[in-house]
C-alpha cells in the first residue's frame, strides 16, 4: 500500500495556521519536553506515566459501550460479578492496545503538540518497559476474560486488540485517509463483548450497536482531527482533514452521521425494544444531525477553525454516544 507524503505547504488544501496552546507561545516547547532527560522522574510521575499509557479516556468510552449492552442482553441487571470481570478484562485489554500503540507511534507523538506530554515522548518510560507493560496487560486481559467471563468474549477482545495494533496503527494510520474508517472497527468490538459476556453467543442486536459505533467513529474523529490538522500534517499522517478542505470533511461527517442515526433506529425492530430506546435514539439523533449540518454549513467558503468550531461537534459526539448507550441500558429496566 503506497504511503501518502504530506510534507510541504504546497501539498495542503489550506493555508498553514499555527496552533498555540493556552500559556504557551507557538515557538515555545512544552515544559515536560524541555525537562525530559534532564530530571529524575518521581515515583508518582512514573505511576502516572504508566496509567497514561493506557489512555484512560479511551477506556472510559469503550466501557461505556460494554456495560449498557450487558444490561440490554440480560434484559435487566446482569450478575455483578460478571460485570466486574468484564470491566476488568476490558480495561486491561484496552490498556494493552493503547500502550503498544504508544510504543509504535512514539516518533510522531514526540512531534505533535497534542501528544508530546505522553510518557514516551517525555522519556519517563522506556519503549522496552512500555512494550512489556502492554504485553503483560494483554495476557492478563485474556486470562481474566477466558476464566471469569467466557472464551468467546476473550477471543473478541484479542481480535479487537490485534485489529487496532496491526490494521489501524501499522497498516492504515500513516498511509490512507480511510485510516479511522476501517481502523475504527476495533472500537466497535465492546458492543459484541458485552453481549457475549452475558449470552455466550452473538446475535443481530449487538451487530446493530457495533455498526452504530462504526458510523459514529468518523464524525467523532474527523472533528478532532480538523482541530489538530496541523499536528497530523507535520508528521505525515493523512487524516482526511489534512488532505481535504474543511467543506469536504463537513460533507463526509454529515453522510456518516445520517448513516449512524439510521442504523441506531434499527435496534428497535431487531431487538424488540421498549419505548425508551427508540425515543432516545430519535431525539439524540435529531440533535446530532442538526449539529453536524451546522458545522458543515460553517465550513463553506472558509478554513478558519475559529469559525468552523469542530470541537463543538466532537463534544456533541461524545454526549450522543454516552446518552444513547445509557438508553440501551435503561430500556429493559423501565419497559420490561
Amino acid at each position: 500500500m503506497p504511503r501518502v507524503r504530506l510534507r510541504g505547504a504546497s501539498t495542503l488544501p489550506y493555508p498553514r495556521i499555527p496552533v498555540t496552546y493556552v500559556g504557551q507561545s507557538a515557538n515555545q516547547p512544552d515544559a515536560a519536553v524541555r525537562r525530559s532527560g534532564t530530571t529524575r522522574a518521581s515515583l508518582r510521575d512514573v505511576v502516572g506515566a504508566y496509567v497514561g499509557l493506557t489512555k484512560p479516556r479511551v477506556i472510559e468510552l469503550l466501557l461505556l459501550t460494554t456495560v449498557p449492552v450487558m444490561f440490554f442482553a440480560a434484559r435487566g441487571v446482569p450478575e455483578l460479578g460478571l460485570v466486574a470481570a468484564t470491566v476488568i478484562g476490558g480495561t486491561l485489554s484496552s490498556g494493552s492496545a493503547s500502550a503498544l500503540n504508544c510504543v509504535y507511534d512514539r516518533d510522531i507523538d514526540e512531534q505533535m503538540r497534542r501528544t508530546r506530554r505522553r510518557a514516551l515522548p517525555r522519556h519517563v518510560v522506556t519503549p522496552v518497559a512500555a512494550t512489556v507493560f502492554g504485553v503483560v496487560l494483554g495476557v492478563l486481559a485474556t486470562v481474566v476474560l477466558w476464566t471469569w467471563v467466557n472464551p468467546l468474549s476473550a477471543m473478541l477482545a484479542l481480535a479487537a486488540e490485534a485489529f487496532y495494533l496491526v490494521v489501524y496503527t501499522v497498516l492504515l494510520k500513516r498511509r490512507t485517509t480511510q485510516n479511522i474508517v476501517w481502523g475504527g472497527l476495533a472500537g466497535c468490538f465492546p458492543a459484541l463483548i458485552g453481549w457475549t459476556a452475558v449470552t455466550g453467543e452473538l446475535a443481530w442486536a449487538p451487530v446493530v450497536l457495533f455498526l452504530v459505533v462504526f458510523f459514529w467513529t468518523p464524525p467523532h474523529t474527523w472533528a478532532l482531527a480538523l482541530r489538530y490538522r496541523e499536528d497530523y500534517a507535520n508528521v505525515d499522517v493523512p487524516m482526511l482533514p489534512v488532505v481535504a478542505r474543511a467543506e469536504v470533511v463537513g460533507r463526509q461527517i454529515v453522510l456518516y452521521s445520517w448513516a449512524m442515526v439510521a442504523t441506531s433506529l434499527l435496534l428497535w425492530p431487531v431487538a424488540d425494544t421498549g419505548w425508551v430506546y427508540p425515543a432516545a435514539a430519535v431525539v439524540l439523533g435529531a440533535v446530532f444531525l442538526v449539529e453536524a449540518h451546522r458545522m458543515w454549513g460553517r465550513t463553506k467558503g472558509t478554513e478558519d477553525l475559529t469559525l468552523i468550531q469542530p470541537m463543538r461537534l466532537f463534544h456533541s459526539s461524545n454526549l450522543y454516544l454516552s446518552l444513547l448507550f445509557v438508553a440501551v441500558a435503561l430500556d429493559p429496566l423501565l419497559t420490561r
